[in-house]
């Protein structure tokens, strides 16, 4: 299952494109009691209440894949007789019309739904022509399948708030009255799921609102999925891999930079990936994988058995992707953070290169630091100049008087050249001479010139 599966599906939901067939659900109370059970033909539901469905459909088929969106399998035991797999192919296959089914459905969800207070159970049946597409992606005018599916979505209905309103019984302002109000889904479902534009039957495309608990006791018994873990669980279990490796070493105080160097490793093959071709493969990161990254991370060699032992234990069942353990909020917030430091390094190198011109040659150096009184030496290292340049900074320069900006032509040369400045008439102009010699530095309003 893509991105792309998911977009084509949700955006049939339209007034003009959706042909869902029949929406059935039921209305849960606090007590877990059955409180109305209901079914419509949905294309003959009134505008505003066709229009609130419809965004409750959308909103179960919304989110980012891998951590809102789940492809979740059926174990085999699950697709035999009796299992959770056929009593949806035949949930399916009805329609939404068999009641004793439906009724079953809704009892499962009640009894293995972990929710305090009401909810509204949903489901909508859908038909969908699909229709095939060329290796451009362009639809041609025939279907080679009818895929047949219904959408599930798990809605908490909620009191609303309280608040003073217009009685017009009574013609007065005063208390109104709180409605039961149908909030957007927490949970949801797709059978079949909807990959590579064909029904596959083993899998279902599983929502959850909470990336940080998806629910997986739900999954398993209520769905008879094998449950999985978002990748906003999956990055925080990274995390806690390297700390658990760090803690009680002498390593511990370095957990933070140690964690952002494996990051920056990660995302490095994240982007290599990417520009390597046309929708490549993600990058699973099992046990050689992680051995790998962490020698070019220069990891501790006490410390790296340590890490892999962690990372084992955590992932070795299922191994992870790249992208789903890739913390790329963390590194965005370190990345001023990173640049300061490297700023520093360089002023640190400028420094360094400066003591041991002032090593070579004290007496030219002190006699710079004399005229240095607008602090030029320190400006040329904070602002990270090449050595070349910071040997240029450090000949004292003025700022430009008001006379000289209004100037036509205004000059400036190393004092111990200005004597041999002069003028001359040629051709009946005057003109102003300035011996050059090879290896003199020019600069004519900004731009560098040989001699």
């Amino acid at each position: 299952m893509t991105r792309r599966d998911l977009l084509e599906l949700k955006r049939r939901l339209k007034k003009e494109d959706c042909t869902f067939t029949r929406m059935t659900g039921c209305y849960v109370g606090g007590n877990k009691q059955k409180v109305v059970t209901f079914a419509e033909s949905f294309l003959n539901l009134p505008d505003e209440e066709f229009f609130k469905y419809l965004e409750i459909a959308k909103k179960a088929l919304s989110g980012t894949l891998g951590n809102n969106q789940l492809q979740l399998f059926f174990p085999t035991e699950e697709e035999g007789a009796g299992g959770k797999q056929q009593f949806f192919m035949g949930l399916n296959k009805s329609g939404l019309k068999d009641q004793g089914l439906l009724d079953r459905f809704y009892d499962l969800v009640i009894e293995h739904y972990d929710y305090v207070g009401n909810f509204l159970i949903l489901l909508f049946h859908d038909a969908y022509d699909v229709m095939d597409k060329t290796s451009d992606r362009r639809s041609l005018d025939e279907s080679s399948e009818v895929y047949e599916y219904f959408i599930c979505a798990i809605c908490p209905v909620t009191l609303s708030k309280p608040g003073l309103g217009y009685i017009e019984e009574e013609n007065k302002i005063g208390l109104r009255l709180r409605d039961w109000v149908v909030a957007p889904p927490e949970n949801g479902f797709v059978f079949p799921a909807f990959s590579e534009r064909s029904a596959d039957v083993h899998s279902i495309s599983y929502y959850t609102k909470n990336a940080k608990d998806p629910r997986p006791a739900f999954m398993k018994d209520c769905l008879g999925v094998a449950a999985k873990r978002t990748t906003t669980q999956q990055k925080k279990a990274f995390e806690n891999v390297v700390k658990k490796a760090v803690m009680g070493t002498e390593h511990e105080d370095d957990t933070e930079a140690i964690y952002l160097a494996l990051q920056e490793n990660l995302c490095d093959k994240v982007e290599e990936n990417e520009s390597s071709g046309k929708d490549p493969a993600p990058v699973e990161i099992g046990k050689d994988t992680f051995a790998r990254i962490m020698e070019e991370c220069e990891i501790d060699e006490y410390l790296a058995p340590r890490l892999a032992e962690a990372y084992q234990e955590e992932f070795g069942e299922e191994p992870p992707t790249a992208d789903a353990i890739l913390d790329t909020k963390t590194l965005a917030k370190n990345q001023p953070k990173k640049i300061q430091q490297e700023l520093q390094g360089q002023v640190n190198d400028l420094k360094e290169t400066l003591s041991k011109v002032k090593a070579a040659n004290p007496e030219a150096f002190d006699s710079i630091s004399e005229n240095d009184s607008d602090g030029s030496l320190d400006a040329a290292a904070a602002s990270g100049l090449p050595e070349a340049s910071a040997a240029l900074a450090m000949e004292p320069v003025q700022p430009l008087s008001e006379h000289a900006l209004l100037c036509d032509i205004f000059l400036r040369v190393r004092p111990q050249r200005a004597q041999s400045v002069r003028t001359e008439v040629i051709d009946g102009k005057n003109c102003i001479i300035i011996p050059v010699e090879e290896g003199d530095d020019i600069d004519i309003n900004g731009l560098k010139t040989l001699p």
